[in-house]
């Protein structure tokens, strides 16, 4: 890979990378290097003295909050993307799936495109865990209503499970997994069950659950061991 190119994954513009190499901010192995076109492999890699760059797929798990969109761009409104560091948002990242502007919680950003294709793919059933709050009192006929698949104004939804955590006149709380993600789907399924949503938040995607650490706005790289997880469970780790 040319050094101009490496040095842009730090995230850094092409011509921001040249000036940058002729302002001698940048090292191969330590060294000051001064050639754009020179060979060099990623992890050799540093610019301003940080850690050699990273050429891999990234993964980032995002705690969204309340009034951000799960978009790349937005004129008007802040994006998952800005939450971010510069140099991550130039690397091409996008959001695995949506979550609408009020529904808080896990969010993966990922520039590994197949992962992302089967993480919300129907075919490979990879379940999203959400905790909604919702008006009224949640019974087993809810979590039978749930179970049996739901059909609402344009398709019927397939078969949820619904786990009551408290129940009582005014409000409930429950867990709601389910293998699809359509448009307002879930907020859909609460309200033609006759529970309108107060409140829903993603806990968990796959075997990816929403580290309790990171507060509202917070986020953090994956382990190998999750990313090895989430490629497992959809068929691309034997």
């Amino acid at each position: 890979m040319r050094l101009d190119r490496a040095v842009s994954l730090a995230g850094l513009t092409r011509s921001e990378a040249k000036k940058a190499i002729a302002a001698g901010r940048v090292r191969v192995n330590g060294v000051i290097a001064a050639d754009p076109a020179m060979k060099v492999e990623p992890a050799q890699v540093s610019v301003d003295g940080a850690a050699p760059v990273d050429a891999g797929p990234q993964y980032i798990m995002l705690n969204k909050p309340a009034g951000v969109v799960t978009a790349t761009e937005d004129r008007h409104l802040n994006t998952v993307l800005d939450l971010l560091p510069e140099a991550l948002r130039r690397r091409g990242l996008g959001p695995v799936g949506r979550l609408d502007r009020d529904v808080t919680g896990l969010v993966l950003l990922t520039d590994d495109g197949q992962l992302a294709h089967r993480l919300i793919s129907p075919r490979w059933k990879a379940g999203k865990l959400y905790r909604a709050e919702c008006e009224g009192r949640l019974t087993e006929d809810d979590v039978r209503a749930f179970a049996a698949g739901m059909a609402l104004s344009d398709f019927t939804a397939r078969p949820a499970r619904l786990t009551v955590l408290q129940a009582g006149d005014d409000r409930s709380v429950a867990d709601v997994e389910l293998t699809e993600g359509k448009f307002h789907q879930v907020k859909r399924m609460f309200a033609a069950d006759g529970h309108p949503l107060i409140a829903l938040r993603r806990l968990r995607i796959g075997p990816l659950t929403l580290d309790a650490g990171l507060g509202p706005g917070e986020w953090r790289r994956l382990t190998e061991e999750e990313i090895n997880a989430l490629k497992t469970s959809v068929g691309l780790v034997e």
